[in-house]
């Protein structure tokens, strides 16, 4: 009698991190908004699926080897340790990506650096696209959060400044003022990202405007558990996304644009119908041709006027009319400004000695970029010249777009 045959074990799930964005690919759970199932193995990957959260391809991903140990002993530290006032160090002004980002790619040339990072949020570490689909994957909002800015700072060993509006750039000083005193650089790096752009018509005091964390955990706790209306200005890339999320969550969602159709400046029309479509099984009307013309508060929530003359009436209103860079700071610095921050399109330099710049705030030939997958390779380059290495020249190239519809996501160039 021969031996049953035993089926070979099979391998165990492998994880992949992109290069670009950290973005962590589990061949468990797959990526079923891009169209992958859980169990699906990354040699099984199409060649153009792209990163969820930056849109680059599966070439820019590793296997996941696990944290070096010695390497976070290095870099351990507690938080807000002060800098020594004999050696003032790169302070990075920005707690988004683009901020942890370069203080994480200093940190890896030169343990020993002194850094100091200032935000005016509290700089917890989290990844901003998945605010647009937290409702589609179920993640609670006290998850959102993957590392708190006290944790970032200990583990990086970085002054951490948060709470803290950086006020006025002396480059003949090498000073920053903030709220909490005055601080001396040896280099500065400004990466406070850009600003929602409000129209007069959707004042701050009564419209979200979902720029970052902090806002969409009190955005969520004001929707609470019940449906409520919500209705969102701009079906751009964030408002179209946002609307998608909410509806999923079950709200009663309005949106509303002055293009015809939704993500107009991104989709074709096919692509915009197709969507429509899909939207149609939800809670979401998208209203298209229209212009708001004000807003006013009453006793049952808020009313929206347009100017054709319709009224629609909301729960909470999110505004998604775009971002623009704040000026003030770079204007004490008499930085040469573009419609941004302006820095050298090979080195990242602004007009001023010893000051960089990365991230939403800049332009580039008068452009900005405002993808997460361009951060890690600014940060390299200016990390390379703050250390004194071999010079590390930044390429300009536009990234995947990954639309994050979640009921008819788009992948575009």
């Amino acid at each position: 009698m021969s031996a049953p045959v035993t089926a070979p074990a099979p391998a165990p799930w492998q994880q992949y991190i992109c290069r670009a964005c950290g973005y962590v690919y589990n061949e468990a759970d797959g990526d079923p908004d891009g169209g992958l199932a859980p169990g699906t193995r990354f040699c099984d990957i199409p060649d153009d699926w792209a990163c969820a959260l930056c849109g680059v391809t599966k070439l820019d991903f590793d296997l996941c080897a696990g944290p070096d140990p010695a390497a976070r002993s290095t870099c351990s530290g507690a938080p807000g340790a002060p800098t020594p006032r004999s050696q003032p160090g790169v302070v990075i002004v920005g707690g988004g990506r683009a901020g942890w980002q370069m203080a994480e790619t200093l940190r890896a040339r030169d343990p020993a650096l002194p850094i100091t990072l200032v935000t005016a949020c509290n700089g917890d570490v989290y990844d901003k696209p998945m605010l647009s689909v937290a409702m589609a994957r179920q993640l609670a909002p006290a998850t959102l959060a993957r590392e708190t800015g006290e944790q970032a700072a200990r583990r990086l060993n970085v002054h951490l400044l948060a709470r803290t509006h950086a006020l006025r750039i002396c480059t003949a000083t090498r000073q920053l003022r903030t709220t909490r005193g005055t601080l001396r650089y040896r280099q500065l790096v400004l990466a406070h990202g850009a600003a929602p752009s409000l129209p007069p018509q959707l004042p701050p005091s009564m419209c979200w405007h979902v720029n970052h964390l902090d806002t969409y955990l009190k955005l969520r706790a004001a929707l609470g558990s019940q449906p409520r209306r919500v209705l969102v200005v701009g079906a751009g890339l964030v408002g179209s996304e946002l609307a998608n999320d909410l509806a999923l969550g079950g709200h009663q969602l309005t949106l509303l644009d002055v293009a015809s159709r939704p993500l107009a400046s991104c989709l074709d029309e096919a692509a915009s119908s197709a969507l429509l479509k899909a939207w149609e099984s939800l809670p979401l009307q998208f209203v298209g041709g229209v212009k708001v013309a004000g807003i006013t508060r009453g006793a049952a929530g808020y009313r929206v006027s347009t100017e054709c003359g319709q009224v629609f009436d909301a729960d909470q209103v999110i505004a998604a009319t775009g971002l623009i860079t704040p000026s003030r700071l770079a204007q004490t610095a008499a930085l040469a400004w573009r419609n941004g921050i302006a820095v050298d399109a090979a080195t990242l330099a602004t007009s001023q000695q010893d000051v960089h710049a990365l991230g939403d705030c800049i332009t580039i030939n008068g452009q900005s970029s405002r993808f997460i997958e361009p951060i890690a390779r600014q940060a390299k380059t200016i990390a390379a010249q703050i250390v004194c290495g071999a010079p590390v020249a930044y390429e300009h190239r536009t990234p995947l777009l990954r639309v994050k519809t979640t009921s008819l996501p788009f992948t575009l160039a």
